[in-house]
């Protein structure tokens, strides 16, 4: 088989790993999808209980609708706010099933090493001319496939963090892995036995610990016995409670407003400045011991604990590949300073493609949630025209490739300068600020002049086109 015979492999068929199948066989080229779960979308299945803040709109492909039309599917009402099951069942189920997507997915199969033919990661001479080369684990046993390119859309769901504050295990976490969930765990279903009369301290400040801890109180409700702590290694919690009704995303916006309720209220207990150091059993509960700004403090006792901190890419299964990462965040290096909570505000994420998702291995490409690395924030629809542009480059329509577009949903918030205080497992673009529309403004207005942000850190991006937001929850 010649290279050009080749498919292009991609890895990961969940909303973007879909998108890049649909994007490549429109294009007619060969295409592959790996997926190491028993079905399509497995992560989105993992948080199908969630509800996400991007409505039906945001959240479909364009050229997979237009394959789903073909074969008389109903769309959802734009308008409506579907869950990840929702997700699934409505539309990643029904692509998969299309006799062109099904004709290249397999499932069960799961991508443990690429390198390319013949040679390891230090050989140089001709490397581009050889084809990748994937180690495939499936039922029937290990395999080798080849590719012509590679688009790795695997994500970061089953990487999280660690509960320890310095990005390691906590001393006892992994002793104690059966008492702590990370993610969202689904407290109202069928988790719902392990947290409804129980005390849970609850780990992180973005959008899933958001989740979860107004779960807990909904449980609450049904049972008082149910009690929640929250605990934040940042004081600062602007991020999380996000804009209210200046978000452009009325579901976003929502969730923050009625977290910062629920604080206010005494429903949950608060404590900030808190990193884990150790987590530890006592008399059959747990004590989790931090770090603060006035030394060793402890939280407990209490029976589960969830670790709400984020995900991390995945970095064993490219190990043979010369990438180039951001150094701090993990993502592809042209899309660190832009997506690094550290530095920018709202608005600041300029429409990219392949070009920034490339690395110095020649036709490999990384896209979706995983292409941002450890930053919390990520819409369908930006991996949805990242493996668009990425389908047109393989496909040598280098026009269609760099005219990348999208326009994001602003958050209503933007912060000023970068904050030290805020953690870096929360939402990228500010909270409660005041003058809160001038400063989304004034950020629209610099990105049209300078193609800088008004809250940009100091570091320097490329001129971008105009682009009118920024983020929401990895979905």
């Amino acid at each position: 088989m010649s290279d050009g015979e080749l498919p292009v492999a991609v890895v990961g068929a969940g909303p973007v790993g879909l998108a890049a199948a649909a994007h490549l066989i429109e294009r007619g080229l060969p295409v592959k999808v790996y997926e190491a779960g028993p079905s399509v979308a497995a992560n989105v299945r993992d948080w199908g209980h969630v509800r996400l803040f991007s409505p039906w709109e945001f959240n479909v492909d364009p050229v997979a609708r237009a394959i789903l039309m073909r074969h008389g599917w109903q769309e959802p009402p734009a308008d409506v706010y579907p869950t990840g099951q929702d997700l699934v069942d409505a539309y990643l189920a029904p692509l998969s099933e299309t006799p062109e997507i099904a004709a290249v997915v397999e499932t069960g199969a799961k991508v443990t090493a690429m390198g390319r033919l013949g040679i390891d990661k230090v050989v140089s001479k001709d490397r581009g001319d050889r084809p990748f080369l994937l180690a495939v684990r499936s039922e029937r046993g290990g395999r080798r496939d080849l590719a012509r390119a590679v688009i790795d859309t695997s994500g970061t769901w089953t990487s999280p963090n660690p509960l320890g504050a310095g990005g390691l295990a906590a001393d006892g976490e992994e002793a104690l892995a059966h008492r702590i969930a990370y993610g969202i765990p689904d407290v109202l279903g069928r988790d719902r036995d392990a947290y409804a009369g129980r005390t849970t301290l609850v780990v992180g400040a973005g959008h899933s610990a958001a989740n979860v801890l107004l779960d807990l109180a909904r449980l609450a409700e049904r049972d008082p016995r149910t009690n929640a702590v929250w605990a934040t290694r940042g004081t600062n919690l602007m991020r999380v409670f996000g804009g209210g009704a200046a978000d452009k995303l009325a579901a976003r916006g929502e969730l923050g407003t009625a977290l910062k309720d629920l604080v206010e209220s005494g429903r949950v207990t608060l404590v900030t400045g808190f990193g884990v150091a150790s987590v530890r059993e006592e008399d059959g509960r747990l004590i989790v011991d931090g770090d603060t700004a006035k030394g060793r403090r402890s939280l407990g006792p209490v029976d589960r604990i969830v670790a709400a901190t984020g995900q991390r890419p995945d970095l064993a299964l490219t190990r043979e590949l010369r990438l180039k990462l951001d150094p701090s965040l993990e993502s592809t290096e042209a899309l660190g300073p832009l997506v690094d909570p550290n530095l920018h505000s709202c608005g600041t994420v300029y429409p990219h493609g392949h070009r920034e998702l490339s690395h110095p291995e020649p036709g490999f490409y990384t896209a979706g949630i995983k292409s941002y690395g450890r930053a919390p924030t990520f819409l369908m629809m930006t991996g949805y025209e990242q493996v668009r542009s990425i389908a047109a480059a393989l496909a040598g329509d280098m026009v269609a490739a760099d005219n990348v577009q999208l326009t994001l949903p602003e958050t209503g918030v933007c912060s000023g300068a970068p904050n030290a205080d805020a953690n870096v497992s929360s939402s990228c673009c500010g909270g409660p600020a005041p003058e809160v529309d001038a400063c989304c403004m004034a950020d629209a207005e610099a990105k049209a002049t300078t193609g800088r942000g008004c809250g940009c850190g100091p570091a320097e991006a490329p001129t971008p086109p105009v682009v009118s937001g920024c983020c929401g929850k990895a979905e």
